[in-house]
């Protein structure tokens, strides 16, 4: 039925009760997506899922919905990523059941890697637009990627004065991707597209409704190194963003405010249960090492600085290896590789596929002699 194998994925994406975990047992179970999409009730049964998911999974696929959702697709250059995709967010893969597919308008690069999260109530306030300013301004002229979701008040203040610094802005829907929620920020969308891009993880025509965005603020975070939460009520939204980040590990940042403001009432109480106060932009860039990223990225390809990189690139191929195989395999302290394969990373040698799972970036050309020994 498919021509491309993406259709597949999209097809399972349009069915209510098949997501990452369900999705990730099929295809374990069938081996890929096409079997998967083929098989039969009784396989489908053995495989693990229930009467409600196999029905729900035939009414999908022996309708039209996935031709005529495909034909959209295509049809409004919307870009489709997988788990499978090697333009899929590294950092959004190495969250726990991270959504199967995304549906992108933009594109989203290797440099959106490192990416900082800037959220926040809708009724901002002065104050919260003016650090909302100026902390976007000091992340964007640094190269860093600002994340947000389009809402009205701090996230549309990020985006807009990313766009307004020339750098690059991320929005996150929880919507179908065609879908411009608020209606109003119509015109900000599409100049996202041209310096970052729209993403989404829900199908094209996807109402946006309120249980859609807790899942729309666990990709915002996953996305990022960190979040930082600039005003926000007892119960904002933006809670549920730090909340998502500090599960995935990411760094958490919350702008002190007057403990008498209802907007500052969520950051606040973020403090008082271990994040970092954010006293100055430029705290975000020093905590996360991100200070020197223009630096870390005009580094350009090189031969091996020492021996422990000659050995690190002797062994890295395609196929991706855990730091801890790789310590084995070169006979080497773990912190040792660890160090050595951070630098390489930056350096443009090798990249990280997954957790702690690394490749080289060219096949190694055989051994590698030190530039002070030629």
């Amino acid at each position: 039925m498919a021509e491309d194998r993406t259709q597949y994925w999209v097809g399972f994406n349009l069915v209510k009760g098949i997501g990452p975990v369900r999705l990730k047992g099929l295809i374990d179970y069938f081996g890929d997506i096409e079997a998967a999409w083929n098989a039969g009730y009784p396989d489908l049964e053995r495989s693990g899922l229930g009467s409600r998911e196999i029905n729900a999974f035939q009414k999908i696929r022996s309708s039209d919905l996935l031709e005529r959702t495909w034909h959209y697709i295509q049809a409004n250059n919307i870009t489709v990523l997988t788990w499978q995709d090697e333009k899929y967010p590294r950092l959004l893969l190495e969250i726990d059941h991270p959504p199967p597919v995304l549906y992108l308008r933009g594109d989203f690069r290797p440099e959106d890697d490192p990416a900082v999260s800037i959220v926040g109530t809708r009724r901002m306030t002065e104050y919260g637009k003016q650090v909302a300013t100026e902390l976007t301004q000091t992340l964007a002229h640094n190269g860093i990627t600002i994340v947000s979701g389009l809402a009205r008040g701090i996230d549309a203040v990020a985006h807009k004065t990313a766009l307004e610094c020339q750098g690059r802005t991320l929005a996150v829907f929880g919507c179908g991707i065609d879908i411009v929620y608020p209606p109003e920020h119509r015109k900000l969308a599409e100049e996202i597209t041209e310096r970052g891009a729209l993403i989404s993880d829900y199908p094209p025509g996807t109402k946006p409704e309120a249980s859609n965005f807790p899942a729309r603020n666990r990709i915002i975070s996953g996305v990022s190194r960190a979040v930082v939460v600039i005003e926000a009520g007892s119960r904002s939204g933006a809670l549920i963003t730090a909340n998502f980040a500090a599960e995935q590990g990411r760094d958490v940042f919350a702008v002190p405010g007057y403990i008498y403001s209802p907007a500052s009432k969520g950051t606040n109480n973020l403090i008082q249960q271990g994040a970092i106060p954010m006293l100055d932009p430029q705290d975000v860039l020093e905590i996360l090492n991100l200070d020197m990223i223009d630096q870390h990225r005009s580094a350009r390809v090189e031969l091996p600085a020492d021996a422990t990189e000659a050995k690190l690139m002797e062994l890295l191929g395609r196929e991706p290896l855990h730091v801890d195989e790789i310590s084995s395999e070169i006979n080497l302290p773990i912190e040792n590789v660890t160090a050595s394969l951070v630098v390489m990373e930056l350096k443009g040698m090798i990249k990280q596929v997954g957790s702690m799972h690394y490749v080289a970036v060219h096949e190694p050309a055989g051994n590698y002699e030190l530039e002070e020994n030629k």
